[in-house]
């Protein structure tokens, strides 16, 4: 198995659905502490507008104030449409993450376009954010089911795929938004993006709704993923889909690549702390369970 990159999506997807705001500095303090402690992505937050998503009316402030710092992680942030990317290119988003909704009805309810729509806007948004500069990552959202309207056929989510490859667009995650995703329904798809275009990057962006989450995110490495994205403590949902769940463990992951040898240097024990003090914050239990657990010591290799 390749080495597998890790893309921290708790800022952003992990934080979106509570209902209590996190003040700024806060956040800060935990993005700063997982952006350093050896993963490779964090997702600072999204361009969406206040009123509809309160968590993340502070995301160009959080950006102005990272981008006069120094961190390991390279920082992402989720743009829906045009105006999102003028925003994110004002304060200086490196690498910008985008998507279609191969589900009509969450397409509309998340970016008021349907799917067709949104596609056709989101590649010519992706490409004027290649075009000036910046890294580009597109994504399918619901790929392996909806919330309401069940499954999603395989051929409008490859069709979309297609759509991307045909744009030069190969960075592509795969994204289970409702949670729907089974180990075989991973594997298969990632290989079928593989066959569409071997040089693809694919990422696996899988939540945990019905327990599949872990099993899912391996048969996509096992397929050949080579990202997964993540959130500290298993926290985050979509507030669009109709059942809002968290997502695969930042430090459960990393705890199981570590019990194999990789992935030794991302500090496990600096998630862990991180994750804590989230689940402090909130002042519940978090859905991981190596911050309640404690590590199983890695394996040693001669």
């Amino acid at each position: 198995m390749a080495r597998i990159l890790i893309h921290e999506v708790g800022p952003r997807d992990g934080l979106q659905v509570e209902a209590a705001v996190v003040p700024t500095e806060l956040k800060l303090d935990w993005i700063r502490r997982v952006a350093d402690s050896g993963v490779d992505i964090v997702q600072v937050g999204s361009f969406v507008r206040g009123d509809k998503v309160p968590q993340m009316a502070d995301t160009d402030d959080l950006f102005r104030i990272l981008a006069k710092e120094s961190h390991r992680a390279l920082l992402s942030g989720l743009v829906l449409n045009e105006k999102g990317l003028d925003r994110a290119l004002e304060v200086g988003v490196p690498l910008i993450c985008l998507g279609v909704s191969a589900s009509e009805t969450h397409s509309r309810k998340n970016t008021g376009m349907g799917t067709e729509e949104a596609q056709r806007r989101i590649i010519a948004t992706a490409l004027a954010a290649r075009q000036a500069g910046r890294k580009v990552q597109v994504s399918v959202q619901s790929a392996f089911g909806c919330g309401f309207e069940g499954p999603i056929p395989e051929e409008r989510v490859l069709g979309i795929v297609a759509a991307y490859l045909e744009a030069g667009l190969t960075a592509i995650s795969l994204a289970d938004t409702a949670g729907h995703s089974h180990p075989d329904q991973v594997r298969r798809y990632v290989h079928k993006v593989l066959e569409l275009d071997p040089t693809a990057e694919v990422t696996a962006h899988i939540h945990n709704t019905y327990g599949l989450g872990m099993a899912s995110v391996y048969a996509a490495m096992e397929a050949g993923a080579t990202a997964i994205e993540t959130s500290f403590g298993g926290l985050g949902g979509c507030p669009f889909t109709k059942v809002a769940a968290g997502n695969v463990a930042t430090e459960d992951l990393v705890h199981g690549l570590q019990r194999t040898g990789q992935r030794m240097d991302i500090d496990l024990a600096a998630l862990i702390g991180t994750t804590r003090d989230v689940a402090r914050h909130f002042g519940r239990e978090l859905p991981g369970c190596v911050y309640k657990t404690g590590p199983i010591a890695a394996k040693v290799t001669a």
